[in-house]
């Protein structure tokens, strides 16, 4: 294992983000009393996300009912009651904000019989109300393998379907211990199966102990479940008591894996830089089904 002390490199330094660039969108998120993953996650590019008016949302939270070692959402606050006004909250801020795509997504609450589910379900309802022309990502958990709970889910028919595999299936155990990789591999494949229509998309974080070989392995396995978007990113500490990094991945790898993914593996998109995460310019999809429509 590093050193915890592991010096960042120059290319993941991030400007601190002014107050004034990033005010709308914060002011708007107190005033109607809503998470985002931006503020809770503790994400570099809240900054830039912020100053142009998007914001990924964070629903059924504060707390997660899982402690993944990696991640820096509180713990703690995991069971509270659903909020039956957050859809309607959600859709007021999406209509305020006039985003053009949005992404909704949740903390795990595996104290919930589908899991989130329904409450996934009104919040697009919600929004298709009052922004009928916003596009819409959601980025489930998965759902403990409630298979029924997604079938449910599907049906309110989302733009994109996002599921987050995040590891290796070596390191699962180590850093995402509660999850399987199997699983998360059948949920995206039973996406595929419900909807053709639907953009499929995962994400990768790099930097917990893998090898490139392994990357590639998972990137292969996502293909076959015939998923349409990749976004790799550099992982990142949130404390001492998260894991520690591994290894910077530099930014020419990130471009090999880019590569590799679009023009050798054929995902319809690879978004991978040391900066990216799940949402990073999640807007972007909007030219690619401009690309490559269904």
């Amino acid at each position: 294992m590093k050193d915890l002390a592991l010096n960042k490199p120059e290319w993941l330094r991030v400007k601190a983000p002014q107050r004034e660039r990033i005010g709308k969108v914060a002011d708007l998120l107190v005033d109607l009393n809503l998470n985002t993953v931006c503020q809770e996650a503790s994400c570099p590019n809240i900054g830039e996300c912020f100053a142009g008016g998007t914001a990924t949302f964070l629903i059924m939270g504060p707390g997660c009912t899982r402690a993944c070692p990696y991640c820096d959402i509180d713990f703690e606050k995991a069971t509270l009651p659903l909020d039956p006004t957050e859809p309607t909250r959600l859709a007021e801020a999406v209509s305020r904000l006039s985003l053009s795509h949005v992404v909704i997504t949740s903390v795990n609450r595996d104290d919930l019989e589908d899991g989130g589910a329904s409450q996934f379900f009104k919040c697009v309802e919600m929004i298709r109300g009052s922004s009928p022309t916003t596009t819409i990502e959601l980025l489930i958990p998965d759902l403990c393998g409630n298979w029924e709970a997604l079938t449910r889910l599907m049906h309110v028919s989302p733009d994109v379907l996002n599921h987050n595999i995040e590891t290796v299936p070596r390191l699962y155990k180590r850093a995402r211990p509660q999850g399987k990789y199997r699983r998360s591999l059948e949920l995206l494949e039973r996406v595929r199966q419900m909807s053709e229509k639907v953009y499929t998309k995962s994400g990768l974080m790099v930097g917990l102990g893998e090898s490139d070989e392994e990357i590639l392995g998972v990137m292969q396995d996502l293909k076959k479940q015939e998923v349409d978007i990749l976004t790799i990113g550099q992982y990142l500490s949130p404390s001492k008591k998260h894991i520690p990094v591994e290894r910077f991945v530099s930014p020419e790898k990130f471009e090999y894996f880019r590569k590799i993914g679009e023009e050798e593996i054929g995902f319809l998109q690879v978004i991978s830089s040391p900066l990216t995460r799940s949402s990073y310019h999640a807007g972007e999809v909007k030219k690619l089904m401009k690309k490559y429509p269904r």
